[in-house]
Order: structure tokens, then sequence, then C-alpha cells
């Protein structure tokens, strides 16, 4: 009868049973202070276990749910999403230089010379985002910008001389490639 207190009530049970004091219950509240936080402030933005993220200026964000790409685009600023479940990538809305380097260019003499580098300024407008991602993948620009510029280059050397590409038609090259990848 020693269990019984005197007003005839049990004792509660020694050791474990979520008592403040418990050792256990310790280090899961401890545990709580430090996961919860760490999921929220884990900013990187290709962190799947972030919920807390934020797109930079100039950027909108978008996302894909399963592999799915979302129709949501958010501004630039902090957000939320689902760790682990939602995937998020920034996507910039601004004016962009791409650099295309090294593009080799056979003549049709059988020639083959190298253009160090073309410089390409674009921008995606924030209605095509959805759109551009659906069609061609967060690289859109590489099929449309790098790729497009080797194959503009190979077509217009393909059918002019040394000669032409160095000294006659040089300064063509650019509008030749302006107009091909505006259409």
């Amino acid at each position: 009868m020693d269990s019984q207190r005197p007003g005839g009530a049990p004792r509660p049970p020694q050791g474990g049973g979520g008592d403040p004091g418990d050792a256990s219950f310790i280090l899961t509240v401890l545990f709580a202070f430090i996961a919860i936080p760490a999921l929220i402030f884990m900013s990187t933005s290709n962190s799947t276990f972030s919920i807390l993220y934020q797109v930079p200026e100039g950027h909108v964000g978008v996302y894909w749910r399963g592999g799915a790409l979302l129709k949501t685009i958010t501004d630039p600023g902090f957000h939320m999403k689902m760790p682990l479940i939602t995937q998020f990538e920034p996507v910039q809305v601004t004016l962009q230089k791409d650099q295309v380097k090294d593009i080799p260019c056979g003549t049709k003499g059988g020639v083959m010379i190298y253009f160090e580098k073309i410089e390409v300024v674009n921008r995606l407008r924030k209605d095509y985002v959805y759109e551009t991602l659906l069609n061609y993948g967060v690289q859109y620009d590489k099929l449309w910008i790098y790729d497009k510029i080797h194959h503009e280059i190979n077509q217009f050397c393909s059918a002019q001389s040394l000669q032409q590409v160095y000294i006659d038609k040089f300064d063509q090259i650019d509008e030749k490639i302006e107009r091909s990848s505006a259409g």
C-alpha cells in the first residue's frame, strides 16, 4: 500500500511519463527548437528541405510539384513552400548578356576558323516564363541562344569563302544572326 497517497490516489509512475524534468522530454523540446527554425531559415534556393526561400530582384519564382511545372509565378521577395514536395527555381526576367565562346566556322573552301566569342543580349518577359519553361525547360537559353548561334554561324560560314567571312561580309554576321533569332 505504499504506492498509494494518503488521500487514496495512486502515485504517478516514476521516470519517463512526459515529466518536464525528464531527459527525453528535454531532448525532444530542444530538437524541436533547433530543427524547426533550421528548416525555416535554410534559404538556399535549390534546397528541397527549405520552407522559406527568396526570389531575387530581377527574377520570378517558378515551381514544380511532383515533376510537374506549376502555373504559379511569384515576384521578388520571401516566400514559403512545402519542403521535399515543391521545388523552386528563380528565373531572370531582366536583360541578360550571354557569351557564346569558341564558335567553329568552316568556310566553303574547307578552312576552319573560330570566333572567340559572340555576346547576345536578351530578356525573357514574365508573360512568357511559364510557356517557355514548359516547352524548353530551365535551360531554354542553351537551345535558343547557344545552339542557335552555333547553327547560324555554321550556316553563314559554310556558304562563304574565308575572304567573305573575314572581310567582305563580316559586318553582316550580327544582322544575320539577329534576323534568324527574331524569327
